[in-house]
């Protein structure tokens, strides 16, 4: 007699507290599921179930054995429905947090293509500048830039970027050039509000040394774009990704403060909840994210 249906068998009587309601979840006789527990019992040699005419319930020995049986049973479950899964096209719901900037600028302009590619799934894009916690806020990706925070989650590297401090000419020209890291406490400075470090920038200097400059900022903003239109405005420096600069630098608008300094690059990340095997609709979408920016590096926005 099959092992795993011997083990359902007994585990579903447990759950069910007795061998009719068991009968009636597995959709079977009530004497075949007496047959299987009586055949399980006998292969090992030991009482599983103690039986009255009001209840059953499980023995000392059975309910350890209860316990493995259950986690052997979800295991070979969650082994059917992963075979389903990889079969299935990709379908549902696809909740995804993003930050605004990266959303608005490189995400929301390929969104069309890939719902074009996978019409049976759709998209609710969630663009904010806080952290999310993926499972707790019910997301099943986020896209995430710089180091990772949270080790727990897996993660796939889409592509990088780069990372500059610039301002525009008339700022320049207004306030003069900084020629080293020391000198931007003379300079208006630009800041994101959101950080969880607060004013704080990190930068390498032409030495190689790592350092870490914490300056009051002339305007602080939850937002990059805004943060870049303060600069092309002549407000201020900004420390900037290459994914949101690159064009106004291009065109003349902007330009890089120190240019001495080493560039510093970022991974951008597709990152999702652990787990055994990828929700279809999520590996669709991150092997399409994978395609599309291919041919971004740091300097290619």
């Amino acid at each position: 007699m099959d092992r795993l249906t011997e083990m359902e068998a007994f585990a579903t009587v447990v759950d069910q507290g007795g061998f009719t309601d068991a009968a009636k979840k597995l959709g079977i006789s009530k004497s075949a599921v007496s047959k299987h527990v009586s055949s399980l019992e006998a292969r090992l040699g030991a009482r599983l179930l103690n039986r009255t005419t009001r209840r059953v319930s499980p023995t000392e020995i059975g309910l350890a054995y209860y316990d493995r049986a259950r986690r052997v049973l979800n295991d070979a479950g969650e082994a059917d429905a992963l075979v389903t899964s990889m079969q299935s096209a990709p379908s549902g719901l696809l909740r995804i947090s993003v930050a605004t900037d990266f959303g608005v600028n490189h995400l929301s302009p390929v969104l069309g293509e890939f719902l074009q590619e996978y019409p049976d799934i759709t998209v609710n894009m969630v663009l904010n500048n806080r952290y999310v916690e993926l499972i707790s806020e019910g997301f099943d990706m986020a896209i995430r830039i710089g180091e990772l925070e949270d080790s727990s989650l897996r993660a796939r590297k889409l592509t990088e970027t780069s990372k500059r401090m610039i301002a525009a000419p008339s700022y320049f020209q207004k306030y003069g050039r900084p020629q080293k890291i020391d000198d931007l406490n003379e300079h208006k400075l630009l800041h994101y509000s959101n950080q969880s470090a607060g004013n704080l920038w990190k930068l390498t200097a032409p030495s190689g040394e790592k350092r870490q400059v914490r300056t009051a900022g002339w305007l602080s903003v939850n937002d990059g774009q805004s943060l870049l239109n303060a600069c092309v405005a002549g407000l201020g420096i900004a420390y900037l990704p290459s994914f949101l600069y690159a064009d106004a630098m291009e065109q003349g608008l902007v330009e890089d403060a120190i240019p001495d300094l080493p560039v510093e690059t970022q991974g951008i990340f597709a990152v999702y909840p652990p787990g055994r095997f990828t929700q279809p609709k999520v590996r669709a979408f991150i092997d399409f994210l994978v395609d599309t920016f291919a041919n971004k590096g740091p300097t290619d926005w």
